[in-house]
């Protein structure tokens, strides 16, 4: 069964504090999601596997460590992952990026794909899939489930707020992914957001509420 890491870290629970409010402004909300996203990028990059190499510094030969192994890639889910992807970015420049593009049918709550394009080699990569929010878990889901029909078997799920009914969903489909969650709240409301939630992610990253 993948783990399930809920941060507890001061700077997360604060920033997190801060989008939450409804009047934090379209620049200072999208500004906070990519430092949120870097800090639990933080956190679940924590078990990359480290090779030994010799450089030369100024002043003698030494051994250091370095990244080895699989490659990374960074899979936001369009709209509101692109969000976190720069954030993603700043702590590991060479990462791809790829795409995947759902959205929630309004009758059904169930997700509709309309765009994926990732890397060529991305089933030979460490993959994080990153969207804001995890509330039903169906988006989740289908993406986790996307990559898997692409070859892909290392993945991590990051977000920054989830809903108990996402997690129990994307265990339950997909028990080998790990989740990176920034806050778990209480539950859903009847329009399928989460409460207490910060509304609609993407519209506030965008401004286009």
């Amino acid at each position: 069964m993948g783990k399930v890491v809920i941060m507890d870290h001061p700077l997360i629970q604060h920033k997190i504090g801060f989008i939450r409010r409804v009047d934090t402004g379209t620049k200072d909300f999208r500004d906070t999601i990519s430092e949120i996203a870097m800090l639990i990028c933080y956190e679940a990059t924590r078990e990359l596997k480290l090779q030994d190499v010799e450089i030369e510094t100024p002043i003698c030969k030494t051994t250091v460590k370095e990244l080895s192994g699989k490659k990374l890639a960074v899979i936001p889910i369009l709209r509101a992952g692109l969000g976190m992807v720069d954030g993603m970015l700043r702590l590991i420049p060479a990462a791809k990026v790829g795409h995947i593009g759902l959205y929630r049918d309004p009758e059904t709550s169930l997700p509709v794909e309309y765009y994926c394009k990732v890397p060529a080699d991305c089933s030979e990569r460490e993959i994080f899939i990153v969207d804001p929010m995890l509330a039903t878990g169906g988006s989740a889901v289908a993406a986790v489930t996307m990559l898997k029909e692409r070859g892909c078997r290392n993945i991590h799920f990051l977000c920054i707020i989830a809903a108990p009914d996402g997690i129990k969903a994307l265990q339950e489909a997909h028990p080998d992914v790990d989740l990176y969650v920034g806050a778990l709240d209480e539950k859903l409301n009847d329009h399928n957001y989460i409460v207490p939630g910060l509304g609609d992610a993407g519209d506030r990253i965008f401004g286009t509420k």
